[in-house]
């Protein structure tokens, strides 16, 4: 991923527990800003995690529906690029998880967005700082919660 945004947060959980709410899409609507809707199209047969999702984002003026394509690497870290989308014409993103050996985790994310509008890099890369920030905090959020 060239030219991408990237943050991190740390977690008071374990990777494999922070790992299980990144891997149920499904509930992103209920944390994720944005995400109106998210179907799971195919999964793993090894470990039943997704392997192809479709989205449907309503975040202010981007509508989207878009599709991606996940590559998972144990409770350490999963990565996903754009496989379809309207508006969007890449999506490239990872979360790296690095467990901290005292009950908490470090959260690292990565992204790169790309969209069909003619857009001023600076503006993208804040874009894409709103969106990374607001997904760490949302998880953290989400993984605390014990939901």
């Amino acid at each position: 991923m060239s030219d991408q945004t990237q943050s991190s947060i740390v977690i008071d959980a374990t990777p494999a527990r922070i790992m299980s709410v990144i891997a149920d899409l499904p509930a992103y609507p209920q944390w994720s800003d944005g995400i109106s809707s998210v179907t799971v199209l195919s999964v793993y047969e090894d470990d039943q995690r997704p392997a192809d999702a479709r989205f449907v984002l309503d975040s202010g003026a981007i509508k989207d529906t878009y599709e991606l394509e996940y590559d998972w690497d144990g409770d350490t870290a999963v990565s996903w690029t754009l496989t379809t989308g309207d508006m969007l014409t890449a999506m490239d993103g990872a979360y790296e998880l690095t467990d901290n050996h005292d009950g908490t985790t470090t959260v690292n994310y990565r992204l790169s967005v790309d969209i069909k509008i003619p857009m001023i890099g600076m503006i993208k890369r804040k874009a894409e700082r709103v969106i990374v920030d607001t997904a760490l905090k949302g998880l953290k959020k989400r993984v605390e919660s014990g939901a």
